[in-house]
Formats: C-alpha cells, structure tokens, sequence
C-alpha cells in the first residue's frame, strides 16, 4: 500500500468531522507514534506536539483508543480509494490485480510512516485490548480484500481455503516490516523481496488446490 503522507479528515462523532482541530489532534497522534513511540502516546503528550490544551484534545477525544481508531479508519479508507484508482480495474487481469497490491503493499512497508507507525501500533495493542481489537478490525479488512482478489484466480478454492491463503499472504508481507522497512537491516532486499513476492504469491493462488491445505497441515502431524 503506497504511503500515505497525509491524514484524511476524521469521522463524525465527537471527533466533529475535518475541522482544522481535529486534524491537527490527528496530525499530531501519528506524529507522536512515529517519531516518539507507544510509550509515548499519551493525551498529554499529543496536546503538547499541537500546542493544544489537554482538555481541547480530551473534548475531541476523551480516550486515546478514540484516536487509534480514527487514524486506523482513514489510513484504511485512503487505502480503499488508491485500490480503487489503481487496482479496481476493469482492464487489469485478476493476476495484475494481486500483483499490484502486493507491490503496493511492500512499497508502502518501505516508508517511515508506515514502518514506525504500525509497529507502534503493534506495541499498544500488547497492552490494550481495546487497541488490539482496533488494529485486529483494520486487518481483517485487508484480509477480505486479498481474498477479492484471490477468489477470482483460483474459484475452486473454498471460503476458508481463501481466507487462509488470504492470511498467509498478509503475514508474510507484514513480516519484512522488521527486517526490510525503513532503515532496517535488510532494507536494501526490499526491492528483490517484493519481486519475489509479487510473482510466487500469485502462482500460489492460481496452483493452489482445494483440500492442500488439509492435507499440508495434516502432514505436520
């Protein structure tokens, strides 16, 4: 998913929608995440970074899961809207559509924003189950949209067969965060991994046969 340099107005609620408030209160929680850490998103220190009052932050938004949760439901609508730029398609193959969401997906893992920015948000979710089902909502969502992808390739699958695929998928692409994202170690494979990705994980969804899975796990046994 390509990188998103901008946080996209909030949602209605008592985080009235795209006043120039709240989107500094937003503007300021990703900030606080990406630069400073989970350790140290905190109304207070959210307040500070937009030279805010602690109240004006706690009016908008009384509770810091509040904030994840609006930050997580623009990053994923501005997902939606590039997917259907760049991937919803109608001349693109169901194997150019894969393609490009895994390319996107990889790419987006290059960027600073979107390394600090979910790993942080991994680190909150250890600690706060309201985070956790947060982050675990916003996922499910790119689940179900590798699956839209994955069906149309491979039809024979059944519903938990694309599903697993779906994850497995996912996983792996979250899992370069570590060691290929921004700065990291490996950073510089990135390029060779996404191409490595973008080829076999559609190979494995147009070869994948119904009943492999069962019979791969079973084999582990």
């Amino acid at each position: 998913m390509a990188a998103i340099e901008a946080i996209t107005p909030a949602k209605p609620g008592i985080y009235a929608r795209g006043t120039e408030t709240v989107d500094q209160i937003l503007k300021a929680a990703a900030t606080v995440l990406i630069e400073e850490g989970a350790s140290a998103f905190s109304v207070r220190r959210i307040a500070a970074t937009c030279g805010m009052q602690v109240g004006n932050v706690s009016y908008h938004f009384p509770r810091k899961e509040m904030l994840v949760q609006v930050l997580l439901d623009n990053i994923m609508e501005s997902y939606n809207a590039l997917l259907e730029r760049t991937v919803r398609q109608p001349q693109l193959s169901p194997e150019e559509r894969l393609q490009r969401v895994i390319v996107m997906c990889l790419n987006d893992i290059r960027s600073q924003r979107t390394t600090h920015l979910f790993t942080e948000l991994w680190a909150l979710a250890n600690h706060n189950g309201v985070v956790s089902d947060r982050v675990e909502a916003s996922y499910a969502k790119v689940h179900e949209v590798l699956g839209e992808l994955i069906r149309p390739l491979n039809p024979a699958l059944n519903d938990d067969e694309v599903e697993t695929l779906a994850l497995f998928i996912s996983a792996s692409m979250e899992g370069t965060t570590p060691f290929a994202g921004h700065l990291k170690p490996w950073a510089h494979r990135m390029p060779a991994l996404t191409a490595l990705s973008a080829k076999w994980f559609v190979e494995l969804a147009k070869s994948l046969k119904p009943g492999e899975i069962t019979k791969l796990t079973e084999a582990l046994d």
